[in-house]
């Protein structure tokens, strides 16, 4: 792990004092990458202090403070019965320990499992732009065959993402000019010919809350894996009166009231490279870069 300067920030606003900084909520993306040296930031600021935090139910909708564990919206009552689609997502997540301390803020802000991107022997677009990918032509069973491009067919790692998406949720962002508001599908970026912009985020901008209007149609939340523990999906889909698949490069709804639009991951040889190219899924033409 290289060198890097470390604060606590005891306000919104000392926070985002600097726009070259990374922030630490609860470290299960940031700190095991800077441990790989993928992500090497000069400064580290913990934003644990801040008062970010609260799990509002109300009849017009939910609102999740950023830095609530993912452990404890998955089993709040209320988000359980009335968007169960959130809490099934999280329950699906990573594992107990990682769950009681990752962050839902940080949870939409995970990198890609991929494991070209993870090794930094290895060429790869995302981390170190115009290097190339290796996963077009080569391992790339876990990897996109929908939404992807020929600079990058990496998957998007969020459960949480899927359901929040399909659910028409927002984020609210803040930076020291102010605050904005942006859908959720909105904000993530296919990869195109720049694969190293993974999302609207802007130099020193954090999540701050999540909105999530009210629900009043049957949901379910699937993940299919090699595993039923502690495993990314190859396959993850909400249904109801929207479908919503993971495996591409990023999380998609359907266009249309009860027309599914299902992502799956590759899973033959080059076939992540194939599909990839065409940025298409079902039901539909070509879906561009956010």
């Amino acid at each position: 792990m290289k060198t890097y300067d470390f604060v606590s920030a005891g306000s919104i606003r000392q926070a985002l004092s600097r726009e070259d900084a990374s922030y630490l909520a609860g470290g299960t993306t940031l700190v095991d990458l800077m441990k790989l040296e993928v992500m090497t930031p000069a400064h580290v600021v913990d934003i644990n202090s801040l008062p970010l935090r609260g799990i509002h139910c109300a009849p017009q909708g939910l609102r999740i403070g950023a830095l609530e564990r993912m452990a404890d919206v998955a089993v709040h009552h209320e988000v359980a019965q009335r968007w169960s689609m959130v809490s099934t997502a999280l329950a699906l997540s990573a594992s107990p320990q990682l769950r009681n301390m990752a962050s839902i803020g940080g949870n939409l802000l995970q990198r890609t499992r991929c494991d070209y991107f993870r090794d930094v022997r290895m060429p790869c677009n995302k981390r170190k732009p115009g290097s190339g990918c290796p996963a077009v032509n080569g391992d790339n069973r876990m990897h996109a065959i929908l939404g992807g491009s020929s600079a990058c067919v990496a998957t998007h790692a969020s459960d949480l993402a899927v359901a929040l998406v399909a659910l028409d949720a927002s984020i609210r962002l803040q930076d020291r000019h102010g605050e904005r508001v942006i859908k959720l599908a909105d904000f993530y970026r296919l990869p195109g010919d720049t694969p190293s912009v993974e999302n609207q985020l802007r130099p020193g901008e954090l999540i701050t809350e999540v909105i999530v209007p009210a629900c009043d149609w049957p949901q379910a939340y699937v993940k299919v894996r090699d595993r039923t523990s502690y495993e990314f999906p190859g396959l993850g889909g909400c249904g109801g009166r929207r479908a919503l698949g993971r495996g591409a490069g990023r999380p998609h709804r359907g266009r249309r009231r009860g027309h599914p639009a299902v992502a799956v991951a590759g899973r033959g040889e080059g076939s992540a490279g194939q599909a990839g190219d065409r940025g298409e899924l079902p039901g539909g033409g070509p879906h561009g870069g956010g």
